[in-house]
């Protein structure tokens, strides 16, 4: 009988701690990110464009005006729009700016983000791989922490993150369906969101359904109850969107967007070039590796099935699967631009008009790095058959076979965070921080606390005795207006009723009329409502150097105040407010903005 001494236990958990690695580096993130935003607080840098000037401020706007939960609501943005245009307060996103500060539910929601992609993942391998998911752990670790890292759309971070978790309950219900499995599906949706995700759910649902029923001479109906229970989920989450679809009465802005009607060029280009690159909201940067590592493993496992007539093998590998549907999501974002196309699609389904099915092109980041992880997968799975060969110069090679695949994962993870792409916000904060400390210098992009400047307008709300009276914002986002409790008639939202559109083009029209380029942005878009220049492209900005050549105003003073219009928020000295109708107030700043605000109103 052997008598331990206490130091091979010891041995033991060391060895079982360094095995865990992965994990650890990955704890570390955690904590390392969270600290930083702890830091820095409200002092980060956040990215503006679709985020600070639009949902943040909407969930803030909710939460000034109590209007969550509300039902035939109006929301003091855009004239008054209903509550029901935004987004459901089921929703894992909405419910964090519910319960939190708003800075607090934006940097809860990323980490959120990263934790649900990492574990939709390991349950999904764990389905995948079965017993054999701990000869891969490393990398199934590595594969959803990637995904969950990348920085995409933040506002439906959580809604791309959590498309593994739908594909594991998907395959699981496909295998053995329970209650359990369908009341997951149907709760799903707190997850997702219908319009970016949901739709292509279930399209991509009942075409594998059609494909099963066509290789199995059967039909799945696991898979086909599945497709009832996730719609209803949808339905009953997003109810609000759902009731505006099928039983809203008022035209919206949808009927007046016009699309682009692109050349047979100048779609193969589009394709060609999101496939290589990406599209902005859903930003892979695949191209600057994983893109060079999985062409050369498809020329070169393609080339052995050619060499050895395996035409069968290539057909069945999932690898090749995975490439063919990155081409068709690519080519579906192209042609979606085919006018002709576009309006056949519209006129077999009416409720499509104006949806945007070229989001096929949203769930290529995840097959583009669960591609590259199968690689690694299968570099791990050629170490192990080296192994069993024996030791020496076999052994020796698994070994850095496997070292490799790790190296190749972390230098994936690296691009990621090191990629200055538009919502890397903790390499945005993490720069401008190392150069505040460094050389002394701030950045000229503002950050968080300075976007919307709560201060300033706090004080002058109580310098007016501002009542909620309707305002407009020139030279920034009406968004910092929205989000520091002052309606607008302006604003930023992808639908609202068309009848306001028209309305709002009135006190716009003589800048229209002089700039072109605003012109077609306004009439052929029109979801940034906004005063516009008469001479510049565009009078907002979040850098705070910024300034504009002509401070004319180019404003319909009349139709300002038929729609209720009494106040206007200036980054900018205005040379012309009286031709407008407009009386200057004062101007107000603090050391902490970087916004000089010039009050003008109409009394």
């Amino acid at each position: 009988m052997r008598v331990s001494d206490g130091k091979g236990v010891g041995t033991d958990r060391m060895r079982k701690f360094v095995g865990y690695w992965y994990w650890v580096i990955i704890g570390l993130f955690f904590a390392g990110a969270a600290g930083i935003y702890i830091v820095c607080g409200e002092s980060s840098y956040i990215a503006v464009h679709d985020n600070l000037d639009l949902f943040v401020a909407q969930f803030q706007m909710m939460k000034n005006t109590g209007s969550f939960f509300s039902h035939g609501a109006e929301v003091p943005f855009l004239g008054g729009v209903t509550r029901d245009n935004l987004p459901s307060e089921l929703s894992l996103y909405t419910v964090l700016y519910m319960v939190m500060p708003s800075f607090a539910a934006y940097v809860t929601g990323y980490l959120l983000k990263v934790a649900i992609a990492v574990a939709g993942v390991w349950l999904l391998a764990g389905d995948w791989y079965g017993e054999r998911r701990k000869d891969y752990r490393p990398l199934v670790a590595m594969a959803g922490f990637a995904y969950g890292v990348l920085n995409m759309f933040p506002a439906f971070g959580i809604p791309f993150a959590s498309v593994p978790l739908a594909l594991y309950l998907l395959r699981r219900i496909y295998k053995r369906p329970s209650v359990k499995l369908y009341a997951a599906l149907f709760c799903y949706p707190f997850l997702s969101y219908f319009s970016y995700f949901g739709f292509f759910i279930l399209a991509y649902l009942v075409a594998a359904a059609v494909w099963l029923r066509m290789r199995d001479k059967k039909l799945s109906w696991p898979l086909v109850g599945a497709v009832f229970v996730l719609a209803a989920g949808y339905v009953a989450f997003e109810y609000r969107l759902f009731a505006m679809m099928l039983f809203g009465e008022a035209e919206t802005i949808r009927v007046s967007m016009t699309e682009a009607d692109l050349t047979a060029k100048e779609i193969f280009a589009q394709s060609l070039d999101v496939w290589l690159h990406g599209n902005f909201h859903a930003e892979s940067v695949h191209d600057r590796f994983i893109w060079w590592v999985c062409m050369f493993y498809f020329l070169y496992k393609n080339n052995r099935y050619v060499a050895k007539k395996d035409w069968k093998g290539m057909f069945h590998d999932i690898y090749n699967l995975l490439m063919l549907v990155l081409v068709f999501n690519s080519v579906v974002y192209g042609i979606y631009n085919w006018g002709a196309f576009r309006r056949g699609v519209e006129t077999l389904f009416p409720f499509l008009k104006g949806f945007q099915f070229n989001r096929t092109v949203f769930f290529s980041p995840f097959l583009w790095y669960m591609s590259f992880f199968i690689i690694l997968q299968r570099i791990y799975e050629t170490a192990a058959e080296k192994e069993k060969a024996g030791k020496g110069l076999g052994s020796a090679l698994a070994g850095l076979g496997r070292l490799a695949a790790n190296g190749m994962a972390w230098i994936a993870i690296a691009v990621i965070f090191l990629s200055p792409t538009r919502y890397n916000d903790l390499l945005a904060t993490c720069k401008n921080k190392a150069i505040e400390a460094v050389k002394g210098k701030t950045a000229d992009r503002m950050n968080y606390e300075e976007f919307y400047s709560e201060e300033l307008f706090r004080e002058i709300k109580e310098d007016i005795g501002y009542g909620g009276e309707w305002s407009v914002a020139y030279g920034l986002h009406p968004a910092v207006l929205e989000y520091n409790g002052i309606a607008t008639l302006d604003g930023y939202l992808g639908f609202y009723p068309q009848q306001y559109k028209e309305d709002f083009r009135r006190i716009i029209a003589p800048a229209l009329e002089r700039v072109e380029e605003s012109r077609i942005y306004y009439d052929d878009w029109g979801a940034r409502a906004y005063l516009y220049s008469g001479s510049e492209p565009s009078v907002v900005s979040d850098s705070k150097s910024f300034q504009i050549g002509d401070r004319n105003l180019y404003m319909d003073g009349e139709a300002f105040e038929e729609l209720g219009g009494r106040y206007l928020f200036s980054r900018f000295e205005l040379t012309n407010a009286e031709a407008a109708g407009l009386k200057f107030v004062k101007d107000y700043g603090t050391e902490a903005s970087p916004y000089k605000i010039y009050l003008y109103g109409r009394f």
